[in-house]
């Protein structure tokens, strides 16, 4: 796919938007009433990192990016 560079960055950034309402999901279920809050943050972290690498990868593999 022939695809502008605005709706390249428009792609990614919809792609960034996605992982990080993902990471905020996995942080607050993750999150116990005795715990650490920073553990829920670290857990949080790591699921936007890997929900963004994973995004990335898929439309990278389909061309789209």
């Amino acid at each position: 796919m022939k695809l502008s560079l605005g709706v390249k960055v428009l792609i990614i950034v919809t792609c960034i938007l996605f992982s990080v309402i993902v990471g905020i999901g996995a942080g607050w279920l993750s999150h116990q009433p005795s715990g650490r809050k920073r553990d829920a943050v670290l857990v949080g972290g790591g699921t936007f990192g890997g929900t963004l690498t994973l995004v990335i990868l898929v439309l990278a593999t389909l061309d789209v990016l």
